[in-house]
């Protein structure tokens, strides 16, 4: 689904302003230590993470679960959370103009059911990627914030070398 009925009832009330929502991302990570990352249809910003609005009566876990039942279906188990985040680098502006500042509670998952396929709605690309490749590849803002933040991508330190953990 691509935006819940009661965001649906506060974008007739506000059009496109900021609003804050919280929300889960999912980090699905692989025996060998890869994470998925997709790819979201209509975006030009790179590679994102599985994610979405909590709903009305929803946990954060619950809403990780039902993202990846619904954006690459698959079931997923949490194995931990990683980090509650928001701030400027987690504000989002959508193709279509609609201005997000997410809240966003982060989660580890193992995939215990299904393939990864993208939704061909939201999404129209999954793949695994290693530590290795990561700094490499042309990320989000918003995940790269996420990746840096949990630790699986490099912070870039001042003076242009990278500082911090990898998976």
């Amino acid at each position: 689904m691509a935006i819940s009925p009661y965001v649906a009832r506060l974008r007739a009330l506000v059009g496109t302003e900021l609003l804050l929502l919280p929300s889960a991302a999912v980090l699905p990570v692989d025996a060998t230590g890869r994470i998925l990352l997709v790819h979201h249809r209509g975006h030009q910003d790179g590679w994102g993470l599985v994610g979405g609005a909590v709903e009305i009566g929803e946990s954060p876990a619950e809403t990780a679960v039902r993202e990846a039942r619904e954006e690459i279906g698959v079931e997923v188990r949490t194995t931990r959370l990683l980090d509650v985040l928001g701030g400027p680098d987690y504000e989002v502006t959508y193709p279509h103009g609609d201005r997000v500042a997410y809240v966003t509670a982060v989660y580890q998952v193992e995939i215990v059911g299904g393939v990864a396929t993208p939704d061909g709605d939201e999404l129209d690309e999954v793949a695994w990627f290693g530590a290795a490749e990561l700094p490499g590849l042309v990320i989000s803002r918003f995940a790269r914030s996420v990746l840096r933040a949990t630790g699986h991508l490099p912070n870039p330190g001042r003076d242009g070398t990278a500082t911090g953990r990898s998976c």
